[in-house]
C-alpha cells in the first residue's frame, strides 16, 4: 500500500518593512511645517521664562542698575526652602490657601453639573426656534469681563441703592447683605460664575449629544421609552466619557483660578473669604516685592494642580473609564 505524501502546508511569511523617517518627513513636510510655528511659540513664551522658577528657591534681589542673572543668585536658606515655610507660617497665606480650597470646590459642585443639565434640557427642547434663542441668551454672559459684572453686582445686590434690596424695601422685607457679609457673598460670588460659564461650557456637551447615535433613540422609542428614559439610558451614558474628561480637566483648578474674578467682586468687608492665592500674589509678590515668596507659593499652587490632575486621571483608569490618556 503506498504512502500517502503529506502535502506541506504553505507558509506565509511576513516582511515588515521599515518605514524610513526621512521618506515620511518627505512626504508630510507641509504638516511639521504648521506644526513648527506653535512649537517655537510655546518653548519661547512657555518653556524658556520657567528657569526663572529657581527665584522660589533663591534669594532673589532686584537691581536696575545691572541685569537680572538668575543663576548668579545666592541660595536661601533652608537648603533653598527658606520661602516655602516663610509662607506656611503667614497666615494670610493660609486663609488664602483656604479660601482658594473652598471657593474652587463650591464652584466645581455647584458650577460642574449646571451646563451637563443645561445641555439635557435644551436637547429636550422640540421647538429649535426657541432652542437658537435660549442658547444664545446663555452664551452672551460668558462674553462680559468681570469688571462689566462687578459693575452689575453693586448696581444690583448694593445694601442701600441696590435694585434688589430696593425691591425687597418696597415689599416690606429687610435689606440683605449680598456683598458685604461674608456668608451672602460666597453665594453671590459662586452665583455669578454659574451664570457667567454655563452656557458657554453647555457647547461641549451638546456636541457629545449630536455625536450619539439616532437609531439608539428610535429603538428606545419602539421599546416604549419616555424622554426621561431616553434620556438617562442613552443620552447620560453618551456623556459619560466627556464628563469624566471635563471633570479630570476641572480638578486641576482646584488650586488655580483667575485674579480677574476675585479682584472684581471682593471687597475690604469680606476679605477674610474672598483673599484667594492669586490675589494674594499680586497684594504680596507684585505690590509687595516679595517676588521669592510669591514664585514659591506659585510653584506650589501648580505641582499640587499637577498631582490632582494625575491622581484624578489614575482613578478614572481604575475605575473603566478613559481619563485624558
Amino acid at each position: 500500500m503506498a504512502k500517502q505524501e503529506k502535502l506541506a502546508e504553505p507558509t506565509i511569511k511576513i516582511v515588515k518593512r521599515k518605514t524610513d523617517w526621512r521618506a515620511y518627513f518627505k512626504r508630510y513636510w507641509q504638516l511639521y511645517a504648521l506644526l513648527a510655528l506653535p512649537l517655537i511659540y510655546l518653548f519661547v513664551f512657555k518653556y524658556v521664562p520657567m528657569t526663572y522658577v529657581q527665584i522660589a528657591f533663591k534669594k532673589f534681589m532686584l537691581n536696575k542698575n545691572k541685569q537680572i542673572n538668575v543663576w548668579t543668585m545666592p541660595w536661601a536658606k533652608n537648603n533653598g526652602f527658606q520661602y516655602y515655610i516663610k509662607a506656611f507660617r503667614d497666615r494670610d497665606f493660609l486663609y488664602a490657601l483656604r479660601n482658594t480650597l473652598v471657593l474652587n470646590l463650591k464652584d466645581l459642585i455647584i458650577g460642574f453639573p449646571a451646563p451637563i443639565i443645561f445641555a439635557l434640557i435644551l436637547n429636550e427642547l422640540p421647538f429649535k426656534g426657541y432652542k437658537k434663542v435660549v442658547q444664545t441668551i446663555a452664551y452672551m454672559p460668558h462674553f462680559l469681563s468681570w469688571v462689566i459684572i462687578g459693575s452689575l453686582s453693586l448696581q444690583l445686590f448694593a445694601q442701600d441703592a441696590g435694585m434688589i434690596n430696593m425691591l425687597l424695601e418696597k415689599m416690606g422685607f429687610e435689606h440683605i447683605k449680598f456683598i458685604s457679609e461674608s456668608s451672602n457673598w460666597v453665594r453671590t460670588y459662586i452665583g455669578w460664575g454659574v451664570w457667567q460659564s454655563f452656557g458657554w461650557n453647555s457647547i461641549v456637551y451638546l456636541a457629545a449629544i449630536a455625536g450619539i447615535s439616532p437609531d439608539l433613540y428610535e429603538a428606545a422609542a419602539m421599546d416604549g421609552a419616555g424622554r426621561f428614559q431616553k434620556m438617562w439610558h442613552i443620552t447620560l451614558p453618551g456623556l459619560k466619557p466627556t464628563i469624566v474628561v471635563l471633570l479630570i480637566m476641572n480638578l486641576g483648578y482646584i488650586m488655580g483660578g483667575g485674579m480677574e474674578r476675585p479682584m472684581a467682586l471682593y471687597n475690604n468687608l469680606v476679605m477674610d473669604k474672598a483673599d484667594v492665592i492669586a490675589t494674594y500674589v499680586y497684594r504680596v509678590g507684585i505690590r509687595g516685592s516679595q517676588f521669592s515668596l510669591t514664585t514659591a507659593v506659585g510653584l506650589f499652587q501648580s505641582l499640587i494642580g499637577v498631582i490632582l490632575i494625575l491622581s484624578a486621571n489614575f482613578v478614572s483608569r481604575k475605575l473603566g473609564e478613559r481619563g485624558i490618556w
